[in-house]
This record gives structure tokens, C-alpha cells and sequence, in this order.
């Protein structure tokens, strides 16, 4: 006889059906024995195994412990609960497909020149704009919402304001200071992201720029954390058809993005004035990126004389990074 005994943790083993092919004691319990004649009938009945959890978690682990004469393996189960769909209508053309958001403060003139060449393009999407100004100004304008905010709030907290509002399946981040052009084809990032079911965010171009970064991170000792290196330049691998879409961790803010993917990732209202590296670090490992270089958008030049706007703006990254040790757990930092 070749006997097989198996033992979890967390739940319990059964054979369903059970058969005249083989002995089995303890069908229903935490531990099973198993006997057959052969190798062909004890894989028969290792094949009508089944786990059930009998530990309510919504996302955990067991370990099924395997012995067959002096061998002995280990193999993990995940145990999860299914979770429930959430379906976004698939459109019938642009303007029911994308919702373009923005985050503005104290630059309305910048505002309403890249709402004016959106419009130039396309006459009916839907804008938001997540507004903390001192003493806003009402935005006029069909197909558009603005949300005003407590002043100062910063950019994290009015982003996190504008991609709760979307409910279309995708959403573009824009800056208030960019302009649509002829080469700006929303259309072409949408189709990059239908072409690519997993992939969660495509960026393109800010004029001639089109930054890319890799981030990789290390685990480290329990007390100590881990340290998160960043490399220059994208992944070597490019998206399926598109040869001018290569993967990324940290790209340019203008992208398109699946807005449930963006739900995922927290806007750490902390961050009010700079914190691009900050979310693309939540990022990893919840967030497949891309990086296009065949579509951009324009840059609008910098105005003299706003003042008040530039003793906000003028805050360095560097003064988020004790906020990266202690969020993150990090030993090191490498940016």
C-alpha cells in the first residue's frame, strides 16, 4: 500500500466523492490519511481533495504539510474572500470613456487657457478641478465641476478630490499650466490601455519630456526596514503592439489611468506642495506603468509676477523624506 497523510492549520481536507479507490481517515478533519494500491488510485484521490477555511478572515494563509513515505513538502494556500465586481460603463466614444482632472491654486489664468485648448480638441469632456485658492474664483464653462477646497490644502488632497468625483472608466490627470496640441490623442492612450487589460496607468509626453524612472525595493530586517533604490530610464520591455510604450515605475504627470486603479493607491494629504516621487513609491507593486513617447502635451511658459503662487510652490521634495522613513519603513533612501 502507498499511503499519503496531509495537515493544515486553518481549515479542514475532505475528498469529494469519496470513492472505493483508497482508504481515507479523518475526511473532514485538519489531518488526512490516505492509502491506495497504486500511484494511478492515490493520485486519483489526491485529485478530489478539498480545502475549506474554518477561520473567517477577508485575506490569509495556511500551510498544507505533505508526507509520502520519507518525503516531506510544504505548500501554502491563500485563503480570501471573493470580492465583489466593481464595472464601469465601457462608453460609447471619448467623452463618455475619460474624465480629464486637475488640481489648481492661485494660477486661474493658467486654468482657463489649458480648459480653452482642451475645448479646442474636445468640445464635450468633462473636466473637474479640485480648487484650494485663497478667495476662488468660480471657473464658467459647460462640462465643467470645481470642487473648492479649504484653502492651501495642497495638491495631494485636491488630487485625492478629483478622482473621488470620476465615474467614468478612465480618468486623465492634467497640471493646470498644460495645453492641449494636435498631438495631444487621448484616444490613442485609451486605445494603448484597452490593448493591455492589466495595465493600470499610460503616461505620454510634457512637450519634449518624457521622464522615466525604475524603482526596486529591498526588504530589510524587521526593526531596521528596507531601502528603495530608483534607476534611470524604463524597463526594457514595451507594451504589445506599441513599440513606443515601455513599462516604468515613475513617469511624467500626464497620464491616462483605469480610475479604479487609481482608488488603489492613497494621496497622502501630508504632501500639499511636492510629492511626485510619493505616490509612484504607494505605487509599487499595485500599479502596472507605462511610459509613451508618440503623444504629449504642451507646457504653458511661466508667468511673471505671481508671487503669492511661488512662496508655496518653492518647497523642496527632500522635506518629504522623514515622512518616507517613518510611512514606508525604510532604512535607506536612494532617489
Amino acid at each position: 500500500m502507498m499511503k499519503v497523510s496531509l495537515q493544515v492549520s486553518r481549515g479542514v481536507l475532505s475528498v469529494k466523492p469519496l470513492g472505493m479507490d483508497g482508504l481515507v481517515q479523518g475526511d473532514g478533519s485538519a489531518q488526512v490519511n490516505i492509502s491506495a494500491r497504486s500511484a494511478a488510485q492515490l493520485n486519483a484521490i489526491l485529485g478530489r481533495v478539498h480545502y475549506t477555511s474554518t477561520l473567517y478572515r477577508v485575506r490569509t494563509g495556511d500551510l498544507v504539510h505533505f508526507v509520502f513515505e520519507k518525503h516531506n513538502a510544504t505548500f501554502p494556500i491563500v485563503i480570501q474572500q471573493t470580492p465583489v465586481p466593481v464595472l464601469y460603463d465601457p462608453g460609447e466614444d471619448i467623452n463618455s470613456q475619460v474624465t480629464i482632472t486637475t488640481k489648481t491654486f492661485l494660477r486661474y489664468f493658467e486654468l482657463n487657457a489649458m480648459i480653452s485648448s482642451v475645448r479646442q480638441y474636445y468640445k464635450a469632456i468633462k473636466i473637474i478641478i479640485a480648487d484650494d485658492s485663497f478667495n476662488p474664483v468660480k471657473v464658467n464653462g459647460s462640462g465643467i465641476e470645481q470642487y473648492l477646497m479649504p484653502p492651501g490644502q495642497g495638491w495631494f488632497a485636491g488630487r485625492t478630490l478629483a478622482v473621488s468625483q470620476v465615474t467614468t472608466k478612465y480618468l486623465l490627470w492634467v497640471d493646470d499650466d498644460f495645453f492641449f496640441t494636435k498631438k495631444t490623442k487621448i484616444e490613442q492612450l485609451v486605445e494603448v490601455m484597452e490593448s493591455m487589460p492589466e495595465l493600470d496607468m499610460v503616461s505620454a509626453a510634457v512637450g519634449d519630456d518624457s521622464f522615466n524612472y525604475r524603482l526596486a525595493y529591498e526588504e530589510g530586517e524587521e526593526q531596521e526596514g528596507g531601502c528603495l533604490r530608483r534607476f534611470r530610464g524604463h524597463y526594457q520591455e514595451t507594451v504589445p503592439g506599441f513599440p513606443q510604450c515601455h513599462l516604468s515605475n515613475v513617469v511624467i504627470n500626464f497620464f491616462l489611468a483605469r480610475t479604479a486603479s487609481m482608488r488603489k493607491v492613497v494621496f497622502d494629504p501630508r504632501l500639499k506642495r511636492a510629492g511626485h516621487s510619493q505616490f509612484y513609491v504607494d505605487a509599487v507593486g499595485k500599479l502596472l506603468i507605462a511610459s509613451c513617447n508618440h503623444i504629449s502635451v504642451g507646457h504653458q511658459r511661466k508667468r511673471p509676477g505671481n508671487a503669492k503662487y511661488n512662496s508655496f510652490r518653492m518647497h523642496s521634495e527632500k522635506k518629504n523624506e522623514m515622512l518616507f522613513f517613518f510611512k514606508n519603513h525604510f532604512s535607506c533612501i536612494h532617489l
